[in-house]
């Protein structure tokens, strides 16, 4: 493969030269948590990143800071909709710059290799060239208004147990054929302008490393064969080493200052260990990636409006209504029709509590939130009734003390008191808040060793209450007086790592209160914790739960409002205890009692709509035996609105799977992301989601790519026509020489509709052992009632090669191909034939 042209920086050359190396060196490692360092000598300025994906989360500069959040990444791959795709890229480049941000560290473009993986939500889909689609597509709109996207995390970075310490160990065939082909389909088609380096590392048979000192995967092939000119990103604490990560490709520590740069990186350039023209490379890198957003000789980039406007939040709603999935509807229950529609049940945990994002560091606080009640309300016409009902909390955490509950000791106000001590005790500053959940990251005096935090919670209502209290490091925690738990974690930066820093666990007590109430004193004592980079901080949570029904009691209450109902909607789903960075899940189960919750409402109500609000797969035990099922992601801030647009057939749901959901526990190829003596061995090899099914010959509950919509098609025809080899098809592993396909096909139902052409290729059986299916391309299609539409799909020469390793080279095996195009990994609807010989596609007459 040629690799693309680098550009003339002859420039930015001598400019580096005249910097002295301790100069050079201090600008690869973070200024700050979210900063790299300003030089003026060079003409730069400080460039700022902030995490991503589901907006944009900000520097944390202004604690009150509130953003777009949009529906997860797996959510916009459900729409399989490149064009939106980049819409939605441009709308996160605005909403950077309204927040003085540069560079986004996204999009992700790791593999949904196992449903448990606890950051499943954020990557697009366990299909490569699906996830590379997408994924280039929001890079195009980010970078197209002057924003870098920094595409992570590099590479087989899968899974979140032991996420910073883990050797991911696949065949070389498996790593350029699968989890290489995102980051290199992303970086042909969009060039993005920054990389991050993951936490774990790779054995791909040649090199084990981690992937901060990969030399083999950064310098050869990333920035040697693929030819990229940008900087490779440390993800945040990631950085181990002096010299095996300056060697092994790593151009920027952070956040920072990283203690293992800097001095050390100096003396070890000084003894000859590192290269100084190496450290120039890197600087160089940094320059690029400034000139780009803005940073380099330039006064920084154009204001954009304050306020996001009106087409921003309708994109928003679309998203997420256009890729919601709708699995299951007989009888055409859905969409309703308002006429004759006098009341809705609306029940389930996540109708009163939606799950709208994952957990983790891409949290960001929305600038507003539409609930599924607010939605339905503004959605329904006057006079009909919406019901709500929980039916069970399905979390095992319990909420946040209430305000109202709370007494400051000292003041008789409202919150809880935080007083700052330092070494010897003495209070050297302090603050009160109000909320039951803090999080103090350095808004404390340098010389504050300890947090004190003093409330009096007053419990009213007679019988047993429950507390639990979460704290992060060296705590303990006093009631009246008297001390009931503590803990000793003196780890630093792990604690961020694994997220028990905003996760804390949770140690509880058990209240008995009496009909004249009873008020307790609590004193939670923590240890400040140094998270190096991520700076000082501690947690502490206050949990509370009053006397209350059980969660069977709440079902039964929520199945006689059913019965009582014209329709019943339950909204059932995951929330960030299950889905979130930092760890994985152990199961697939729905979590509490919600299976028993939807099979009571089906018993009392046959017009039941089930909704599934969560990122990653769950089982759905019931799914056969509810009219209508809909997978409505993590989907943001306008979940109400979405939603109501697609129940009241305003939108439709055209969503299509981007994995596969699994029907039992016990079919699922890869069911855990446990390292075993720290190696995560992949072997599977390219047997990657669907492809595993298929090679297995199992039976999921919806297969990939699965997906009715309001209407439906019929394909009539497919006509094949090869490509011209092009200077594409030198750079772009998804585009350039290979097929064309012509597909004809006609909506044949009664509403007007979007339809996604899928192309599957089918290998000859013979030979290397290769899937039996795999995603080839893909097109969109709408068309009102009755029309005839065609859909172009290309299929690259690529979708037909595998990975010599011994040559080091792609190669097309000889024989006879099939193209299967349909509606989903398993519903072919027309088939196209290709022979290969002498390297070459020859469509069958």
């Amino acid at each position: 493969m040629s690799r693309p042209a680098i550009p003339d920086d002859s420039e930015l050359r001598d400019r580096i030269r005249g910097l002295d190396l301790d100069s050079k060196i201090r600008l690869l490692t973070g200024a700050e948590l979210w900063r790299f360092p300003a030089e003026p000598r060079l003409g730069l300025s400080a460039v700022t990143m902030s995490d991503g994906p589901q907006g944009v989360r900000g520097t944390g500069d202004d604690p009150d800071e509130t953003g777009l959040l949009a529906p997860a990444p797996s959510a916009l791959a459900a729409t399989w909709d490149s064009d939106l795709a980049e819409r939605l890229g441009v709308l996160f480049a605005v909403e950077a710059r309204r927040k003085g941000v540069d560079v986004v560290l996204a999009p992700l473009v790791n593999l949904q290799r196992t449903p448990v993986a606890g950051r499943h939500f954020e990557y697009f889909s366990e299909d490569p060239l699906l996830t590379g689609t997408l994924a280039a597509a929001v890079v195009r709109g980010l970078q197209g208004r002057g924003v870098g996207a920094c595409l992570k995390h590099f590479v087989a970075n899968d899974s979140e147990t032991d996420r910073t310490e883990y050797r991911a160990r696949l065949d070389g065939r498996t790593l350029r054929e699968v989890y290489l082909a995102p980051f290199e389909q992303v970086l042909a088609e969009a060039e993005p302008w920054s990389v991050m380096a993951a936490y774990s590392g790779v054995d791909d048979g040649v090199e084990s490393a981690p992937m901060t000192e990969n030399v083999r995967l950064l310098r050869e092939v990333l920035k040697g064969e693929w030819g990229y000119a940008g900087p490779v990103v440390s993800d945040w604490a990631a950085t181990r080493s002096t010299v095996a990560s300056a060697v092994g490709g790593l151009d920027l520590a952070m956040p920072g200052p990283e203690p293992l740069w800097g001095r050390p990186l100096v003396e070890a350039v000084r003894a000859g260990e590192v290269d100084e023209e190496l450290v120039d490379d890197k600087v160089l890198r940094l320059l690029r990636l400034a000139r780009h957003v803005g940073r380099l000789d330039q006064p920084g980039a154009a204001p954009v409006p304050a306020e996001p406007a009106p087409e921003e939040f309708r994109l928003l709603r679309d998203v997420a209504a256009r890729g919601t999935v709708l699995l299951r509807n007989q009888e055409d229950l859905l969409p309703l029709s308002p006429t004759g529609l006098r009341s809705v049940a609306l029940i389930g945990p996540n109708a009163v509590a939606p799950y709208l994002q994952g957990g983790g560091s891409a949290y960001v606080p929305a600038i507003r939130t539409v609930s599924y009640e607010e939605g339905l309300r503004a959605a329904l016409p006057d006079g009909v009734r919406l019901n709500v009902h929980r039916g069970g909390d399905a979390r095992l955490r319990l909420p946040y003390a209430s305000a109202e509950l709370l007494t400051d000791p000292d003041t008789g106000a409202t919150g809880i008191r935080a007083d700052h001590l330092d070494a010897d005790g003495n209070r050297i500053g302090g603050k009160v808040d109000v909320t039951g959940d803090w999080t103090m990251y350095d808004t404390f005096a340098p010389d504050t060793q300890r947090v004190l935090f003093r409330t009096r919670l007053t419990l009213t209502k007679p019988g047993t209450h429950h507390l639990e209290f979460g704290c992060a490091g060296r705590f303990s925690v006093s009631v009246d007086g008297e001390e009931r738990l503590a803990g000793g974690d003196d780890r630093g930066v792990e604690l961020v790592l694994e997220s028990s820093h905003s996760h804390p666990p949770q140690r509880g007590i058990d209240v008995e209160v009496g009909p004249e109430g009873r008020t307790l004193a609590l004193a939670l004592d923590l240890t400040v914790v140094d998270a190096g980079g991520y700076g000082r901080f501690v947690t502490a949570q206050i949990r509370h739960a009053p006397p209350g029904p059980t969660p069977y009691e709440e079902i039964a209450e929520a199945a006689a409002a059913a019965q009582a109902a014209d329709v019943a909607v339950v909204v059932v789903g995951t929330n960030e205890e299950v889905e979130s960075e930092g760890w994985d899940r152990t199961g697939l189960d729905l979590p509490g009692h919600q299976n028993d919750l939807v099979r009571k409402v089906i018993a009392a109500n046959p017009r039941t709509i089930v909704v599934v609000n969560a990122g990653a797969p769950v089982l759905l035990p019931w799914a056969d035996e509810v009219p209508a099922v809909l997978w409505s992601w993590l989907p943001g801030q306008e979940a109400g609105h979405a939603l109501a647009d697609v129940l009241l057939g305003r939108t439709e749901p055209s969503g299509r799977l981007p994995w596969t959901l699994p029907a039992r526990a016990e079919d699922v190829p890869v069911p855990d992301a446990r390292p075993r003596d720290g190696i995560v061995d992949y072997a599977e090899g390219v047997h990657v989601g669907h492809r595993a099914w298929d090679r297995a010959g199992l039976v999921p509950a919806f297969p990939f790519g699965h997906g009715l919509g309001w209407t439906r098609w019929t394909y009539e025809s497919v006509n094949l026509s090869p490509t011209p080899v092009s200077a594409a098809s030198l750079t772009s592993p998804a585009g350039g020489d290979g097929l064309n396909l012509t597909v004809a096909l006609t909506n044949t139902g009664p509403r007007a509709g979007r339809e996604v052409v899928q192309v599957y290729l089918e290998p000859p059986r013979d030979g290397v052992d290769r899937p039996v299916r795999l995603l080839a391309g893909f097109a969109t299609v709408q068309a009102e009632p009755g029309a005839r539409v065609t859909a172009e799909v290309h299929v690259p020469a690529r979708a037909f090669r595998i990975w010599d390793v011994e040559a080091s080279a792609w190669r097309t095996p000889p024989g006879r191909y099939r193209l299967h195009v349909g509606r989903s990994s398993r519903d072919p609807h027309l088939t196209a034939e290709v022979t290969v010989h002498d390297s070459r596609l020859h469509p069958a007459v």
